[in-house]
Parts: structure tokens; C-alpha cells; sequence
């Protein structure tokens, strides 16, 4: 992974830095939380590792500005022991986690294996759809004017507009999509082959253009986005499924999305559990961090806790199904929003490779 280790302590930072090289990540250390920001503007960082407790500006300042920027990229909090409230406090305001100082080395790669396995949950399991016939589909339905985004541009048909996709444009998607609304008021909009915008900007800014189509769509046609299942990551294919989706599944696909949690809803569907039972099958013994997590899967309905023992609302029971069916998708019903993979073509094979196959 690419990780960021901030912190003003240059010995830590960079003993820190060296232990997770030789763990086989890349790393980026930064002394302040300016030079942390320096650091996030020119690449990407899969993980932030930060101090809470910094001069002048500190893990939370930190941890604000990476939630409002670039608010895919997970946040892990390093504290004393005096701090944990304060960690608590952090991750109320979107930290992924917090360890404490000292730490053990196996501590700090298990955090670093809930952040790998949050990233790669979500594996798009439906069939791949060829997003033209999706569109075409759509349109014929009689029920909405559809406008699909994508290049090379299919020939036009019956309530099927088309619109060439630029990749190196994302925000003419919304300015485009607002004037066929404002002629087409039962409008649709199927954004294909998505993976060619991803390849120029950040997946952020991506978003931030699918959450803007889902809201000029609000009580309009469904928001369809086609994504190649080869150029596009899981965490990835998360976040566009996530963006198009209504908020109240959001918020459940970001609870599903913390592996804590989903091995406390896959504790919890096998009956009725005590705080103790959870929290060894979540594999902590941190009981404020797990209380944190319990207290996020209650407030999404997707747990209750009527007294002393925890149980999954029925809400719970079918997110529980959605993680033994390992999708994080909406059903393909034509009324709803949905993020697919979209059919790709075999690449082509060598002349070498012909040859064996004879």
C-alpha cells in the first residue's frame, strides 16, 4: 500500500517509515500537517498513519482536511494512552481507527489489513452488461428519455440520446445531463465506460460528478454508470457504486464497508450476542473501539440492542445477505440507480499465443 506517516517526532517518523518499507509498502513521511497536504496533492496515498498530537496543527486539523478532499483516503490515528477519548472523538469525525503508542509492530499490521480488506470489499458479482443494450433496454421501456454518455457514440434511437463522452472533461457530464433534463423531465442518464475518466482524474473528483448527476436526477430516471471490471479496483468500484446510490443505502454500504463491522453482523447472524461474544468474534480487545463500531451498525438500523445482548434488524439480515452474496450492488430493477461492470472485449492474443492454441 501507499501509506503517509505524519508526525513531528523525526525518529519515530522515520523508524516508522522504515519498518513498514520493509514490510513491503511504499512510504511518504511529513514532520507537519502542511507538508502532509504538500505530500496528498502530488499522489494518491492509500492509508494516512498521523500523529493526534502535533505543534501547532494537529491529527484532527489533518484529518478534516483529508475528509473534505480526498475523503476515499482512510485516516488511522496514533495516540497515547491518555488520548484514547480524544482518538474516540476522531473517529466520530471519520478516522478509520487509532492505535496507541507504544505499539506493538503486529498491531499496526493488523490495522493495516482492516484498511487492504476494507478497500477490496466489494466484488461487483452480477453479470457484465453491455451499457448501449442497457440504454436501448431502458428506452424502450417507454418510460424515460435516456441520455447515454459514451465513445464511440451508437447510433441515436426512440427516446435514446447520445452524447460523446470526454474524459478529460467530468464536469460537462452535469452541464450536458442539465440541459436534456430541462427537455426531458422523465430524463435518465447512463454514464459508460467510466474507467476512461478515472484514468486522468482523481477518483474523488469522479465522485463528486455522480453524486452531483444523482442529485439533478432526483425524482427523475434511474443514474446508470458502466465501469471495465479490469481497470477498475474494488475500492473504486465501491465508491462509483456508493455514489450512485440513495444516501440511506450509502450510509449501510459504509458501515458494510469496515471489516469490524462485518464481522460483527456476521457474528450476530448466527443469534443474539453479548457485548464479550462480539467482541471476540470481531477479534478485539479494545472494548472502546468495538462500543464505537457497535454504536455506527445501530445507528445505521442495521443492529439493535433492546437489552443486553445484540441482534440484527431486519435490515441487518438482508446487509448479511449482501455480504454472502458478495455484492455491494443494487438489483438491476428499472426504476433504480445502479453501478455495473460493463462486457469488455478478450484483448488480443500474440502470434505466439495462437500458435499454441493450434
Amino acid at each position: 500500500m501507499r501509506v503517509l506517516v505524519v508526525d513531528d517526532d523525526a525518529v519515530f517518523r522515520e523508524e516508522l517509515a522504515e519498518l513498514l518499507r520493509d514490510d513491503g509498502h511504499e512510504v511518504d513521511a511529513a514532520p507537519s500537517v502542511p507538508k502532509a497536504v504538500e505530500l496528498l496533492e502530488g499522489r494518491e496515498m492509500d492509508v494516512v498513519l498521523t500523529d493526534l498530537k502535533m505543534p501547532r496543527h494537529g491529527g484532527l486539523e489533518l484529518l478534516r482536511e483529508v475528509g473534505q478532499r480526498w475523503p476515499r483516503t482512510p485516516v488511522v490515528m496514533i495516540t497515547g494512552y491518555a488520548s484514547v477519548e480524544t482518538a474516540l472523538d476522531a473517529m466520530k469525525l471519520g478516522a478509520f481507527d487509532y492505535v496507541r503508542k507504544p505499539f506493538r509492530l503486529d498491531q499496526l499490521r493488523e490495522t493495516l489489513r482492516l484498511v487492504a480488506l476494507e478497500r477490496e470489499f466489494s466484488a461487483p458479482s452480477e453479470s457484465e452488461r453491455d451499457p448501449v443494450r442497457e440504454a436501448r433496454s431502458l428506452a424502450a421501456s417507454g418510460r424515460y428519455d435516456v441520455l447515454l454518455f459514451d465513445e464511440p457514440t451508437p447510433p441515436p434511437a426512440a427516446h435514446l440520446h447520445v452524447l460523446p463522452l470526454d474524459p478529460a472533461r467530468p464536469s460537462e457530464l452535469v452541464a450536458r445531463s442539465e440541459e436534456f433534463l430541462a427537455a426531458h423531465p422523465n430524463g435518465a442518464v447512463i454514464v459508460a465506460r467510466v474507467e476512461r475518466l478515472l484514468a486522468g482524474h482523481r477518483l474523488e473528483e469522479v465522485v463528486g460528478v455522480l453524486d452531483r448527476l444523482r442529485a439533478a436526477l432526483d425524482g427523475r430516471g434511474p443514474l446508470r454508470v458502466a465501469f471495465d471490471p479490469h481497470r477498475v479496483d474494488p475500492a473504486a468500484a465501491l465508491a462509483l457504486g456508493g455514489a450512485v446510490v440513495a444516501d440511506e443505502t450509502h450510509a449501510a454500504l459504509e458501515a458494510l464497508a469496515n471489516p469490524i463491522r462485518r464481522r460483527a453482523l456476521q457474528r450476530l447472524a448466527e443469534g443474539p450476542a453479548t457485548f464479550s461474544e462480539v467482541m471476540a468474534a470481531a477479534e478485539l480487545s479494545d472494548s472502546p473501539k468495538l462500543s464505537f463500531h457497535l454504536r455506527k451498525l445501530v445507528e445505521t438500523s442495521l443492529v439493535a440492542h433492546p437489552d443486553d445482548r445484540y441482534r440484527l434488524t431486519s435490515r441487518g439480515e438482508a446487509a448479511v445477505r449482501l455480504l454472502r452474496d458478495a455484492t455491494f450492488l443494487p438489483p438491476g430493477g428499472s426504476g433504480e440507480n445502479l453501478a455495473f461492470p460493463h462486457a469488455t472485449e478478450p484483448s488480443p492474443r500474440t502470434s505466439k499465443e495462437r500458435a499454441r492454441s493450434r
